[in-house]
């Protein structure tokens, strides 16, 4: 290993590399059982005579911080903690971060990875046992033979042409979507996308409305352009259009799925939000985050699909279809400022992974995407029934479900009584995950809720911790 020590001048070599790397162990930078590189190998990295280094190892080996081991080398003594890092210095000025970050939550509504109990209602998670690795595996080996016989150069920042390609015919067909190969933008994940509509469309101190409840992280992303955010709330047919703040200047909705709360909005209020946003000339961003999965009733055209007049940014991901930690997605821009999502992109990051991309393409393009959606369909409609079950008999004295038509996820509003925090805190002392919906408001609450993410959880699972819920909610 190199280590990264620095000597001045030439008087008392060997006492500066003794306190540099005495002070690296201590202070943890060089851990208990890391290898160093040999007196010869040291001596040459910093340009002093191997005497030097020599002279340096057996002190600190006296000294207990180093320990030799015959025909294998020196290497950090096992057993010793690192020292509490040292305090700044009096007078230290501590940068501060520019004021409009003061306006961003520290946390976002997703917990951050933990340790996982036995049942976990969290939502935005899929199960990954029914995603079958071998047409994945061949997928991967075909990018990366492909990208073996590319040149060593940057790519287009909109994406690799096979996903992008994919992404048009399946958005066409099964959502609607018509739209050109080019005209799609492949990004990481929905927040990516999400982030490049806010910074090509709103300007510090525009006005953008949002759902009420809705979804944080949008929030956050809007909130650190320097956006005026105002929540609009939502009904049982979706977003309140007739609430919308005259002066706003872009729409962010969920309609497919109304996240939390999984309503879809109405044919009218949609064909509503789509006439207010021609006549005031404001975008609209439509994040169709999990809408494949739909269970009944016929399908409700996408915004996109509608949309007459160019208002309408459609957003896309892979998320909640495939595995959240693919970071996939996409966005379909307004054709009048697709040319400034371009730039936006090349801006941001210039271009995703061009080998994920690639593979997800060909998995797109050879119908294993459309086979894994039917078979996992027929999983999670299964959950979803099993949850209902539950929610509208032995629990509903307690929980009143509103009941998703599409989506892995599923609200209950909580009766008269219960508080979220009561019943998150009771459930977690018999092992069971659950989420309330409080995070996902920017106001005042009307009610008290739960959010079941039923993506990861078999129905063996759900009966048996909706049935130990039971009791511990009759107690």
């Amino acid at each position: 290993m190199d280590i990264q020590l620095t000597i001045t001048g030439r008087r008392d070599l060997s006492g500066q590399v003794y306190q540099q790397l005495r002070a690296a162990i201590v202070e943890g930078r060089l851990p208990a059982g890391s290898r160093l590189p040999s007196t010869r190998d040291l001596a040459r990295q910093l340009g002093v005579s191997r005497k030097t280094t020599l002279e340096v190892y057996e002190r600190l080996v006296a000294e207990g911080f180093l320990e030799g081991r015959t025909g294998d080398g020196t290497f950090v003594a096992e057993g010793l903690a690192a020292a509490p890092s040292p305090k700044p210095a009096r007078g230290t000025s501590a940068l501060r971060p520019a004021r409009i970050w003061r306006r961003v939550p520290e946390t976002l509504s997703m917990p951050r990875p933990a340790e996982r109990l036995p049942y976990d209602y969290l939502g935005g998670v899929t199960d990954k046992t029914l995603f079958q690795p071998a047409p994945w595996r061949r997928c991967v080996a075909h990018a990366l033979r492909v990208q073996a016989r590319g040149r060593g150069i940057y790519r287009d920042p909109a994406g690799e042409q096979e996903l992008r390609l994919a992404i048009a015919r399946y958005v066409g067909f099964s959502r609607g979507v018509a739209c050109q190969w080019q005209e799609v933008i492949a990004t990481q994940g929905t927040q990516q996308a999400i982030d490049l509509a806010a910074r090509v469309m709103v300007n510090a101190g525009d006005t953008v409305a949002v759902e009420e409840p809705g979804y944080p992280p949008v929030r956050s992303s809007l909130l650190a352009l320097g956006a005026r955010v105002v929540p609009v709330p939502v009904d049982a047919e979706g977003l309140r259009v007739d609430l919308l703040p005259e002066q706003a200047r872009l729409v962010y909705v969920t309609p497919s799925h109304q996240f939390p709360l999984g309503m879809p909005m109405s044919l009218e209020r949609r064909l509503a939000l789509l006439a207010w946003a021609r006549r005031r000339g404001a975008p609209v961003v439509e994040d169709d985050y999990d809408g494949e999965f739909r269970f009944e009733g016929r399908p409700v055209e996408s915004l996109k699909s509608l949309d007459r007049a160019g208002v309408v940014a459609y957003v896309g991901t892979f998320s909640k279809t495939l595995f959240p930690e693919l970071r996939a997605g996409y966005v379909v821009p307004p054709a009048s400022l697709a040319a400034d999502f371009l730039k936006a992109k090349q801006i941001n990051d210039w271009h995703g992974c061009s080998l994920t991309q690639a593979a997800l393409g060909r998995y797109m393009l050879d119908g294993e995407f459309g086979r894994h959606l039917r078979r996992v369909q027929k999983h999670y409609a299964q959950r979803r029934e099993a949850l209902l079950e539950h929610l509208r008999g032995p629990l509903s004295p307690w929980l009143e479900p509103i009941a998703p038509v599409a989506g892995i996820h599923m609200a209950a509003f909580l009766r008269a009584g219960l508080t979220e925090a009561s019943v998150i805190a009771r459930a977690r002392r018999a092992s069971i995950g659950l989420y309330g919906i409080a995070a996902f408001y920017a106001g005042r609450r009307a009610r008290q809720g739960l959010l079941f993410g039923y993506g990861d959880m078999t129905v063996d699972a759900i009966d048996a911790s909706l049935s130990a819920l039971r009791s511990l909610l009759a107690k």
